[in-house]
């Protein structure tokens, strides 16, 4: 059967993905190139209506995340495969699950080995009837404040040449007139309160633990969503040294952590939330973690039960 790499060709800095077509196409894949922004939604979801065995993201996590979309809306995360050769400028989820070069990504896919694993799902409202609410998926977090919106003014040269560490700095620039979020956050079947107030980030994590974790990978088989609430911190200087992990610090007063099913946000206006660096501006959003969703190729190096620590409880 028909394996499938849905490519982003100007992902990263190209030659990653220039690498991964050669490797697809000696190992038999039908390699599809996007030209346009969105477009590897469209040929994900074309490869699973056509029946492909495995289809596979080539990029960052912003592609993978257009992929899986594009295989759920085909109804095909059930009978299909997925999998990711990190050739993007943020590779989260691919490191998340084993996944350690281009290389080693052929051959997770070639050994055949691969996990169920959960996936996040948003139900989003912005209160207009022309925008399209459909459910979309976020694979490593759902993200809503300083981060979030820092992350709409990181210039693409910048990202390009720093990687990741571009976000950061652009959050640092961002911060000091960062309006604070007004939320209500609820969670569970009855929306039981969790917390009301002002907050500097609502973080939301699948494949990701946030405070204190160091980038650890949180369970992905449980079912849960990792939800962590900070509030603002007036003490805290976010452009000094170690701000982060002054912010993110376990026990600290300023965080809400839980562990949940379900989780209903609503914000006092329009805010941006990234889903796994995908922007949507909404006002109400829900979330849910889907368990066992995805047929996902790991590697060897994947913890179905990542061990947590004292302090990662």
């Amino acid at each position: 059967m028909t394996r499938v790499l849905v490519r982003n060709p100007h992902s990263g800095d190209r030659k990653r993905s220039l690498r991964a077509k050669e490797l697809a196409e000696k190992r038999g894949f039908d390699v599809r190139n996007s030209t346009a922004p969105g477009e590897t939604l469209t040929l994900a979801r074309e490869a699973a209506e056509e029946g492909a065995a495995a289809v596979v993201a080539c990029g960052g996590d912003g592609t993978l995340n257009e992929v899986v979309r594009g295989v759920d809306e085909a109804d095909g995360l059930g009978r299909t495969t997925l999998g990711v050769v990190p050739a993007g400028t943020g590779n989260d989820f691919a490191d998340n699950v084993g996944i350690r070069s281009v290389e080693h990504a052929f051959k997770v896919l070639d050994s055949g080995r691969e996990r169920r694993l959960d996936m996040g799902m948003v139900r989003t409202s912005s209160g207009r009837t022309d925008v399209d609410e459909r459910p979309r998926p976020f694979l490593n977090s759902c993200v809503c404040g300083l981060t979030a919106e820092a992350s709409t003014r990181t210039r693409p040269d910048l990202k390009k040449r720093l990687g990741v560490v571009a976000y950061v700095l652009s959050t640092m620039q961002h911060s000091r007139g960062f309006e604070g979020l007004q939320l209500d956050v609820r969670a569970g079947e009855n929306r039981d309160p969790v917390w009301q107030g002002e907050a500097v980030m609502l973080l939301v994590g699948n494949g990701r633990r946030f405070p204190g974790e160091a980038r650890r990978q949180a369970n992905m088989e449980d079912g849960l969503l990792n939800v962590v609430i900070i509030e603002d911190v007036p003490a805290i200087d976010y452009l000094s040294k170690g701000a982060a992990d002054k912010l993110l610090r376990r026990g600290a007063s300023h965080l809400t952590r839980v562990k949940v099913p379900h989780l209903v946000v609503d914000a006092s206006k329009p805010r941006q939330f990234s889903l796994d660096g995908e922007m949507v501006e909404r006002r109400h959003l829900e979330a849910d973690a889907r368990q066992g969703a995805m047929r996902f190729a790991v590697g060897e190096s994947y913890q179905p039960t990542p061990e947590e620590t004292r302090a990662d409880r």
